[in-house]
């Protein structure tokens, strides 16, 4: 398993962030301020994953973690929501044999029940196609929200524990709950950075956050390329990443 918890132990550090996790944030007002429907901004959007996508596979990050749809997007006009579904499928139709192309692996999570038959099954065949790939590890979040994820994470724990393991059943561990996250084949985002001048994580991964460096930009998603996220991982490299520790032990480890 790739997570190990950074409340537990001492993660490495890595100078280049090894897993990045990105709210997507201002397609529609990227839209509407150039007197567009907020759908342009959305699809415009869709280019922008791509820039970051080949960005990151440059600097050798290897997790790239996408809020795409939360699940209060439901909330949303029912036009909008649709429109969104239909650009989820052209995307997976256009970009799947890419990525694998260039050795990417795609992983969608969420709760992908509410989503029609054929949407799944394209995600299904996606994620089958590009299981074997190791350049960069590209995770859509759809119908994710981070509560949703420690709830069925616990439910999933319960049930592989059975009522006959012998056990506590009022005692669990970190490790325990981990391993049934949504994202448990992938270590803890080193850097968490969302465009569009919002400040906040928004109900996501609100457990694997927990010792993430924070990077805010005003830039609307559409914007945001490899410039940006050099940018980002430039405020990440000068953070003193102490994980519980004070400042001269990190001096005296480094002597």
């Amino acid at each position: 398993m790739a997570h190990t918890s950074s409340t537990q132990t001492l993660p490495a550090i890595p100078t280049v962030p090894r897993h990045v996790a990105i709210i997507m944030d201002g397609n529609g007002r990227w839209a509407t301020k150039r007197f567009l429907p907020r759908f342009a901004g959305h699809g415009k959007g869709v280019e922008a994953v791509r820039t970051v996508v080949e960005a990151c596979v440059a600097r050798g990050v290897e997790y790239l973690t996408l809020f795409a749809f939360s699940s209060e997007n439901w909330r949303r006009p029912a036009d909008e929501v649709s429109l969104l579904m239909r650009l989820f499928v052209v995307a997976l139709e256009r970009e799947v044999s890419k990525m694998h192309a260039n050795g990417i692996r795609l992983k969608v999570v969420g709760d992908l029940s509410r989503f029609d038959a054929k949407l799944q099954q394209m995600i299904d065949n996606a994620e089958r196609k590009t299981a074997g790939n190791t350049t960069l590890t590209v995770t859509v979040c759809a119908n994710y929200g981070g509560r949703w994820d420690v709830m069925q994470a616990v439910q999933k724990m319960l049930a592989a524990r059975g009522s006959d393991s012998g056990q506590d059943p009022s005692v669990f561990s970190e490790e325990e709950l981990a391993q049934h996250l949504a994202m448990a084949y992938a270590p803890e985002p080193d850097l968490f950075i969302r465009t569009g001048g919002e400040q906040r994580i928004s109900n996501f991964l609100l457990w694997q956050l927990a010792y993430s460096e924070l990077y805010f930009t005003d830039t609307y998603w559409p914007d945001f390329g490899a410039g940006e996220l050099d940018q980002a991982i430039a405020s990440y490299q000068q953070r003193e990443r102490r994980f519980g520790r004070t400042s001269a032990q990190l001096l005296e480890q480094a002597s």
